[in-house]
């Protein structure tokens, strides 16, 4: 659940669903429209690992940034996310390409609230970082899927691409984790990119 939070699923902050975890409280989901009960939030941890995948969330808070033609050497990755950590920019996902001519492309995913700050910072250190080309795109969103026993369940990735190839959407970054697997595509594809991996999964 803290994880599904954190990737905008919107449900409950993922603060809030940290403490509780932290000091054994019980949570509940409740409307903020009917005085009705709501639905307890609790954790599972009977067969845990038999799990594939226990929710899919979208977050279109997201911007991409493409940092292109960097030197392939050390330091210049610790450069680039330094001058970002100082002004309290936090990254997502991270791409970096293999070498190509002594250069690379290193990519990554900050909020929207972030980008233009992030744009303005990195092409102010063009001459630091030596980088050739520099891009940026905010018409993009995440989609990830979150289960505690993926890491143990072969499979589970492919039919996310599956799904995703199948309906013609294209994948522009990957992320992924012991309890999940994000991909970057295209903002317009978002909802219909929710539907065909719960259809996938679920039906």
């Amino acid at each position: 659940m803290m994880e599904l939070a954190s990737l905008g699923a919107q449900v409950l902050h993922n603060r809030s669903v940290e403490m509780a975890k932290r000091y054994g409280v019980d949570l509940e989901v409740l409307s903020s429209y009917v005085r009705k009960p709501g639905t307890k939030v609790k954790e599972v941890v009977k067969n845990v690992e038999q799990m594939k995948i226990s929710g899919i969330a979208k977050d279109n808070n997201v911007a991409r940034i493409a940092v292109v033609g960097v030197p392939d050497e050390p330091g210049i990755a610790f450069k680039l996310f330094r001058v970002l950590a100082n002004s309290k920019i936090n990254v997502d996902i991270i791409l970096q390409s293999i070498d190509r001519n002594g250069t690379n492309d290193i990519s990554f995913t900050v909020s929207e609230a972030d980008y233009e700050k992030a744009m303005e910072l990195v092409e102010a250190r063009q001459g630091s970082l030596q980088y050739k080309e520099l891009y940026g795109d905010k018409k993009v969103a995440k989609v990830s899927i979150v289960g505690a026993g993926m890491l143990t369940s072969s499979g589970v990735a492919a039919m996310m691409f599956e799904a995703l190839s199948e309906s013609k959407i294209n994948i522009q970054m990957i992320s992924t984790s012991e309890i999940k697997v994000s991909v970057l595509i295209d903002e317009a594809d978002a909802d219909k990119a929710v539907q065909v991996i719960h259809n996938k999964f679920f039906s």
